[in-house]
């Protein structure tokens, strides 16, 4: 029988659900996400900013394959910086090949101390390995446990997707927790059939993505919008602590003319006492403490 999403969780109004509260002053939480992919050249690209004369999509598809790749080679590097001097250490979620394909960066970020969330194989739908989930999450895992010495707790899918079945898969597999959901400002218990998830609430607007790929804005929307939610976060987070969730990738903000404005982002949410740049394990670990696992 199929599990639907709204079968593994429960509605409740954040107003009036029980309070999360941070240890000592903290009041709010923010999640910075870097999102580092492999797209694979021989497949269509996983995103197109040129589009192909007459519309035809072809492969090799050269002209975005290199934009991505500028983002590993000079994108990610702007990245780091600006992180260091924001003094946030960020999660990373990565498709596990990366590894591979750009270890000084993976063993560059390993050393800074980013957390590492495992984000398939490679940039694939879901949907195209559904028979085979199991199989890549464990790839995943075992290829980022190696590298880092670490397991990786916690799971992005490709694109945010999920079969009707995907959650079960990552329990089964280890994970505790997961970002592919965008329906709170808190964290909230999922049902799987192989135990209780945490759903760390990720963000589908807050996400160079969104506004700049798909909405084509304006590289200053990416500080103004996001200011603007964490003005509203922060508010809302004198009652019970939320989370903003920052989503980039190295091949979009780390452009030259968008750098900028993630810096001076994150130069703004500083000056803001009781904000936390927790990672991902940091935010499972705080809320299974504030919120009792549900009985299955």
């Amino acid at each position: 029988m199929t599990t639907y999403p709204r079968d593994r969780f429960s509605y409740s109004s954040p107003f009036t659900r029980p309070r999360l509260k941070l240890p000592g002053k903290g009041r709010m939480i923010v999640w910075s996400v870097v999102n580092i992919e492999e797209w694979e050249i021989t497949r269509p690209m996983a995103r197109q900013l040129s589009i192909a004369p007459q519309g035809q999509s072809a492969i090799p598809d050269m002209p975005n394959w290199t934009w991505y790749e500028y983002g590993m080679r000079v994108g990610f590097w702007r990245l780091m910086r600006a992180l260091k001097k924001a003094k946030v250490t960020p999660t990373m979620s990565l498709n596990a090949r990366v590894c591979e394909t750009y270890p000084e960066a993976t063993a560059a970020a390993r050393d800074a101390g980013w957390e590492f969330m495992a984000h398939s194989y490679v940039q694939m739908p879901i949907q195209q390995i559904a028979d085979k989930q199991a199989e890549i999450m464990q790839q995943s895992i075992d290829i980022l446990q190696k590298f880092t010495g670490k397991f990786p707790y916690g799971w992005l899918g490709p694109g945010r997707g999920q079969m009707f079945d995907t959650l079960d898969h990552v329990a089964k597999a280890g994970f505790t927790w997961f970002g592919d959901w965008v329906l709170d400002d808190q964290p909230i218990w999922v049902k799987t059939a192989n135990g209780p998830l945490v759903a760390i609430p990720y963000s589908a607007e807050i996400n160079d993505i969104t506004m700049m790929v798909s909405h084509h804005h304006e590289s200053d929307v990416l500080f103004s919008r996001t200011r603007d939610a964490f003005d509203r976060l922060y508010l809302e987070s004198k009652e019970s602590t939320r989370i903003l969730a920052i989503g980039v990738h190295p091949y979009v903000t780390g452009q030259a003319h968008r750098i900028k404005y993630f810096e001076q982002l994150y130069a703004y949410i500083n000056k803001h006492p009781g904000v936390v740049h927790w990672t991902g394990q940091q935010i499972h670990d705080w809320f299974v403490k504030q919120v009792p696992k549900p009985r299955d």
